[in-house]
Parts: structure tokens; C-alpha cells; sequence
């Protein structure tokens, strides 16, 4: 371990790191002021968030004290990553950059190059990012660092994880939750230091906790259960040694309450007191982001940023040739226990496979199609509580209190709801250690397994299909840390993020219009094509093999929606393994045999029972009508092939849907989906896509159906008017078709359930 670190060390390492801070910000040449500043000195869009980079430089160098004197493996997750200047200063005179990278060494050129690139087109985001080293949350968005840093610590005992939590983020929402995330965690796990860094101010107003005395903060971090330290910097000229000390009492302690600093400091430390026109800057909202904007064409304010600047006095801190001084170099811990060289920041180095167990030995006998019914979601959760059996400290499940709801139950026939309190009352399945996690928070589970997977485990998040909206801020940036990753030559391919959406729309009637929303798929499509994938398996053995295939990915957001209500099942452990490795296919069983009129496609688990029932209607109606029925389990195989890499090839579409043949496809979400990734593909205007049409109530499944124009009769009735030859003979029978529909729905109103003829179907050939 290294020697003890002197303030007065600590002191002038802060001065280098704040000066390159302030310089990255503001400066694109001169970077160590070696002539006069001019404005061509300056950078054309100065970008930054200043005001909390002295903050965020006071914790990095005291955490290198504390882990030099301790050996303690920390992981550092930054909330306020647009205070990224301060992070890339640190790693730069620790030498991690130049490990990464060998353009930011540790001289001059490696510090014009560091200074240049941020925020510079080609270079560093104005945010942390997957292409800075130690990073695995980026902070572009606020509210979710908490979450991420206790995933992080799961099953990782000798792990501390220090996160920077901003003033202005702890208003949110997520981070609100976050804070009783100790609840969840046992001895098996590593520990989380929170740091609230109040310096008061967010944008442009202060934040709550800056309205909050000392003792209010005290008793509220108390209730949340906490043991929270105090440390107050603003008005001392060490505040190095406060904090040195509160670091390592929090390191020290194993009591019942998990210590958590509380640190206030002077917003934007290290400015003047105000602009050159008289504005209030230090300790102000108006020193947040970048502290001289007009610097370029104001002279008044060029020559008070060069005054800024040269306070730091970069001459005692690098040499002519930009190398940092000796002692600067000794603040750093060793290699291995650096900031930005601990393992757990690019976790793919650290996954392993996991042990999947054999979907045939779980999967369902089919002698038929049809013949028997099974809940998928009910038989997955037996081949899950095998994998938690063979991998005790690699698998999670987080879900949102809906784990047994969405029948999953046999986790917990073999592991335990990992809950530390001790609850009064009835409680069951509860435990100090487990694999699964549940809260009444989406947000807390989206980041407790981002911090799990990010750190080289692998896990599953099952949730109401409609509620699993709330994280779309979230998979939005954690699709856009993937795509970054995939970019960057030493980031290792980690676990994907694999959703299970179960209490789909179809089956909410009894819930209501609340509990109906399929728009999460549609989100995905918005992803890259390197990234999302969409998976509808119709059946138990389908989703079996989706699921095999999911947690068996890296690098990707699967998206997996499967019916947990008992229903058909459709195909045999070989045909369902055949049928996921092509993703989408005819079944020649459940239509007529030779040339085909009309193309019926389905895709999701109702809308699949609703096209073989419409089948049977067709065949009873119209059986000269000859129909082929397609089934897709993988949404994206109806890509074209140049925009994504599950796409079909142009003969392998044919192949399923015909050359000009009309298609009525019952989707299990909206329309929009489906023509949204047939785009590309010829003749599109004749697929004729039924979905979800954002109509719903509390009602019965078939007549939610009706609402929404996909009950077996509106697909037939569809089929027979748009099969080639069958426009004016169909017409009739079609009316006929719909009639049927209606007097059906008419008696679920009435009786309150619907018919026998609905809810007793089954498949018969």
C-alpha cells in the first residue's frame, strides 16, 4: 500500500485537476498558459458543467487516500456525470488514460490531447461515457446512479462501490426509492458509501436539500436508514482532512445503519466572486455549467477567465514539457487498485457463461397441436429455479412485486425475496440472502440489474407488459451505453438485459384500460439494430427457447412477451426449437394445403389462438378458401436483412408470405409495430395489420377483442374480403362473420363472462 498522503499533496493535486478541469472546458490551445490568452485560444462551444467538478475532484482524491491506505477495491459511480471534466482529470493523472489510450500520456502532448478532446466532435461527450475508463453509469441523466451502484455490490462482498449523488438529483423520483435499497441487500453482498454532494444549487435555482438545516437532513436520511456524517467544506482551507476522516469512519463501521456522507460545498469552487458585469458566480447557480461563455468576444471577460485560470498555477504543477510534478504522481493507489482500473467498471472481462439447464427436460409433450394447455410462463419458472440452483451467485431475478402474480412462483421454491428487515406480521418466502429482488419500483429494478450485468453477472426483469413503460428514460440510455460500448476496442461483451412482459394487455380485462399498453415493443424500435431484439413466443416451448437463447446473449435489450394465463399449446420441443432458430414461419397444420388466396399471420401469444380459431371459422364458411397461417416469434426477422441482422432474406419472406398474396396479421401490440419494421420490404401496402387500437375498459377478454377489431370473426371476416378472387363472394359472409361477433359480445354483457363458444375453443383438424 502506499505511504500516507500529506494535505498539503492533496491540496496541490486538487489544483491540477480543477485547472484541467477548467481548462477542458474553455480551452482548445495554450493549454498551460505559456503565452497571454487570446480567443483563438478558446474553444468555439465552450461545454461543461463547472460548478460541481471541484466537488467531484474533493471526493476522487480522497477516495485514492482511503484506498492507498486501505487496500479497500472501490468502484466509483458518478451521479453528476456532466461534472465529466473532474473524472477525466483524475484518470489522466493517475495514468489509467493513458493505459486506455496511449495519446493522453502523461506529458505535454498527452495533456493538450486530453484538454482539446473534451466536448471536441470526434472526442470526449460532454458526459461521463462508456469510453472513459471506471465508468458504468454515464449521469447524463439524473436519478438512477444510487440504483446502479447498489446493483453493483450484489454478490460482490469485498466491493465498495463510493456514489457521488448530485443535490439536484436526489429530487428525483428513482433516487427518492434508492435510498432504501440497504433493505435489500445481505452479508453476501458488497457495501454502497452514498456521498450527497450539496453545493445548493442546480440550473438555476437551489435544490431542496440546500432548504434543509442540518438536523432535518440528519433525521431524514435517519428515517431512510442511514447513519449519515456531515461534512462541511465551504468555509475551511483543508477540506481534505474533514473528509478523511469521515471516509474512513464510514470505512471502519459495521453497525446496523450503513453510514452515508453528507457533503456541503461551495458551488463552483475555486471562481471569483463575480462576473466582470457584477453577476454573483462562486457558490451561485450561475457557476453550474460553464463559468465564462463569452469569453471569445468580450474582453472584460477573457481577461477574467485568464485570471481564473492562472490562480491555479499550473508553472508549480507541470513542468515546461506538460508533465505533472513528482509528488501529484503519488497520490494515485496502486495500479491494480486505481479508480479507473477497477475490474468490476468493464465487468464483460469478469462474465462467465451461465449453466443453462436443457429446455427439453422442461418443456411440454405435444402429441398435437392444441391438444393440451399449459401456463409458459408457469413452466419457465421451473427451468429458471434450476438455473438459480446451478448458479447460486452469478443470477438475479428483479421484478416489481409481481413475481408470483406473473407465476413464476417456483423461484421461490428453491430462493428466497432477498429483504434484510425483520417484518412484523405474515410474511413468506423472505431472507437475509436470495436471488430474487422485488420492490414496488420498475425504476429500482432497472438500476439495481444495469449495476449487475454492468459488473459482469447476468439477470432477468419480469414485469406487467404496461407498466414496464415507466424505465423507457431508462433502456433509452442504457440502449445508448451499449451502442457506445460496442464502439470501444477494450469494453468486453457484457450479459444482455433481458425483459420477461407477462399480464399482457389482452389478459387485463378485469383490470382495465390501465393495465392495456403495448407500447414498450415500439419503443424498442427505436433502438439500434446492433441492440434490440423482440421476441413473441406463442407457447411454453417457444418461450423456453427464447429465454435459453436470451440469457445465453450479450450486448443486447431483449425484449421477451409471453401469456402467463393457461392456454393451447402449439408445437413440440423440436418444432419449438426449429421455429425460434428460424423466428418466423408457416405452419402447414393449421392451414390448407396447395397455392394459398390469403396469408394469416400472427404474432404474440392471443392473437395466435385468435388466428387458428379464425381458421376454423374460414374453413367453415369458405372451405374452397385456401389460407397459409405464419407464425413469428422473432419480430425483427420481418426486417429487411440490410437493416437488421435477424432480417429474412428476400426469398425466405416470399417463401412465408407469398409474391402479392394479401396478409392479415393479428399482432399482439400496435399495428404501427409491425409496418414500422416491414419497411423496406415490397408491396407492404398489402399486409392488413390488426392490434392493440388503444381501446380497453374493465371488461371481458373477448369483448376487449372487439374493441379493438381482433376476435377470430374480425380476422376472418378480414381474410375472406381481401383473399384474392373473394372480394364480392366474401362480402356476405363476412357480414355474416361479424354479426356472429356481435351477438356473442352481446351476450358477455349480458352474463357478465363470455360465451362457451369463446372460452371452451380448442384446436381440431
Amino acid at each position: 500500500m502506499a505511504a500516507r498522503i500529506e494535505p498539503g499533496t492533496l491540496h496541490r493535486y486538487r489544483r491540477a485537476c480543477d485547472y484541467l478541469a477548467a481548462a477542458m472546458i474553455h480551452l482548445k490551445d495554450n493549454f498551460l498558459l505559456t503565452e497571454p490568452l487570446r480567443p483563438a485560444h478558446l474553444k468555439p462551444r465552450p461545454l461543461g458543467h463547472w460548478g460541481t467538478c471541484p466537488g467531484l475532484t474533493l471526493v476522487y482524491a480522497g477516495l485514492n487516500r482511503l484506498v492507498a491506505e486501505t487496500g479497500q477495491r472501490t468502484l466509483l459511480v458518478t451521479g453528476p456525470g456532466h461534472g465529466a471534466p473532474a473524472i477525466h482529470a483524475n484518470l489522466w493523472l493517475e495514468g489509467t488514460h493513458a493505459e486506455y489510450d496511449t495519446a493522453l500520456a502523461l506529458d505535454g502532448h498527452g495533456l493538450a490531447e486530453l484538454v482539446k478532446r473534451f466536448s471536441w466532435p470526434g472526442g470526449f461527450p460532454s458526459h461521463l461515457s462508456p469510453e472513459v475508463p471506471g465508468v458504468i453509469h454515464e449521469g447524463g441523466e439524473l436519478g438512477y446512479a444510487l440504483a446502479t451502484a447498489f446493483g453493483a455490490t450484489l454478490d460482490d462482498p469485498g466491493l465498495l462501490v463510493a456514489c457521488v449523488v448530485g443535490d439536484g438529483e436526489a429530487e428525483t423520483g428513482p433516487t427518492a426509492a434508492a435510498w432504501h435499497s440497504p433493505k435489500f441487500t445481505g452479508p453476501e453482498d458488497g457495501r454502497v458509501l452514498p456521498i450527497l454532494h450539496l453545493n445548493g444549487y442546480k440550473i438555476s435555482s437551489p435544490t431542496i436539500y440546500e432548504g434543509m438545516s442540518d438536523d432535518e437532513l440528519v433525521a431524514y436520511f435517519t428515517g431512510c436508514g442511514w447513519e449519515p456524517l456531515l461534512v462541511d467544506v465551504r468555509d475551511t482551507e483543508d477540506p481534505d482532512t474533514p473528509l478523511a476522516e469521515a471516509l474512513a469512519s464510514a470505512h471502519a463501521r459495521s453497525g446496523e445503519r450503513p453510514p452515508m456522507i453528507i457533503l456541503r460545498s461551495t458551488k463552483g469552487l475555486g471562481l471569483p466572486a463575480t462576473t466582470p458585469d457584477g453577476t454573483p458566480l462562486a457558490g451561485t447557480f450561475h457557476a453550474h455549467q460553464v463559468p465564462f461563455p463569452g469569453a471569445a468576444g468580450d474582453p472584460d471577460e477573457l481577461a477574467a477567465l485568464e485570471r481564473w485560470l492562472r490562480s491555479y498555477r499550473p508553472e508549480e504543477l507541470f513542468g515546461a514539457d506538460g508533465v505533472p510534478a513528482e509528488d501529484l504522481l503519488t497520490v494515485a493507489p496502486e495500479p491494480e487498485l486505481r479508480l479507473g482500473r477497477v475490474p468490476q467498471a468493464n465487468g464483460g472481462e469478469l462474465r462467465r457463461d451461465l449453466p443453462l439447464p436443457d429446455v427439453e427436460k422442461f418443456a411440454r409433450a405435444v402429441e398435437r397441436p392444441g391438444a393440451e394447455d399449459a401456463s409458459a410462463t408457469e413452466v419457465l419458472g421451473d427451468w429458471l429455479a434450476e438455473l438459480v440452483r446451478r448458479a447460486p451467485r452469478t443470477f438475479r431475478v428483479v421484478c416489481p412485486d409481481e413475481l408470483e402474480s406473473n407465476k413464476l412462483g417456483a423461484l421461490l421454491d428453491v430462493t428466497r425475496r432477498q429483504f434484510e428487515p425483520d417484518v412484523p406480521g405474515h410474511t413468506e418466502h423472505l431472507g437475509s440472502t436470495g436471488r430474487v429482488l422485488e420492490v414496488l419500483s420498475e425504476h429500482l429494478c432497472q438500476g439495481w440489474l444495469q449495476g449487475y450485468l454492468l459488473t459482469g453477472r447476468h439477470g432477468l426483469f419480469p414485469c406487467y407488459e404496461a407498466f414496464v413503460s415507466i424505465v423507457d428514460s431508462m433502456v433509452n440510455q442504457y440502449a445508448k451505453f451499449l451502442k457506445m460500448s460496442g464502439e470501444v476496442g477494450w469494453r468486453a461483451p457484457v450479459a444482455s438485459l433481458n425483459y420477461l412482459l407477462t399480464s399482457d394487455g389482452w389478459r387485463q380485462e378485469h383490470n382495465g384500460y390501465s393495465h392495456q399498453g403495448p407500447g414498450f415493443i415500439n419503443q424498442m424500435l427505436t433502438k439500434k439494430a446492433t441492440t434490440a431484439r423482440i421476441y413473441l413466443p406463442p407457447d411454453a416451448n417457444t418461450l423456453l427457447e427464447t429465454m435459453h437463447r436470451c440469457l445465453s446473449s450479450t450486448d443486447l435489450i431483449n425484449v421477451v412477451v409471453a401469456g402467463k394465463q393457461s392456454g393451447p399449446q402449439w408445437l413440440s420441443p423440436e418444432e419449438a426449437h426449429t421455429h425460434c432458430r428460424a423466428g418466423v414461419a408457416a405452419w402447414p397444420w393449421a392451414g390448407t394445403s396447395g397455392p394459398a388466396d390469403v396469408v394469416l399471420a400472427c404474432a404474440g401469444t392471443t392473437p395466435t389462438v385468435e388466428t387458428l380459431a379464425a381458421t376454423r371459422l374460414l374453413a367453415e364458411v369458405a372451405p374452397e378458401l385456401r389460407v397459409r397461417v405464419v407464425n413469428v416469434v422473432d419480430l425483427l426477422t420481418l426486417c429487411p436483412s440490410h437493416r437488421h441482422p435477424h432480417g429474412m432474406s428476400d426469398d425466405a419472406f416470399t417463401e412465408c408470405f407469398g409474391d402479392g398474396l394479401p396478409v392479415v396479421f393479428a399482432f399482439h401490440g400496435y399495428p404501427s409495430a409491425v409496418h414500422e419494421v416491414l419497411h423496406g420490404r415490397p408491396a407492404t401496402q398489402r399486409f392488413h395489420v390488426h392490434g392493440y387500437l388503444e381501446e380497453g375498459t374493465t371488461t371481458t377478454p373477448f369483448a376487449l377483442l372487439a374493441d379493438n377489431l381482433m376476435t377470430r370473426h374480425d380476422l376472418a371476416a378480414d381474410a375472406i374480403t381481401r383473399a384474392h378472387g373473394w372480394s364480392s363472394a366474401g362480402g356476405d359472409l363476412a357480414r355474416d362473420l361479424l354479426r356472429r361477433r356481435d351477438e356473442l359480445l352481446a351476450l358477455s354483457y349480458r352474463d357478465g363472462a363470455d360465451p362457451e363458444e369463446i372460452t371452451g375453443w380448442r384446436w381440431e383438424r
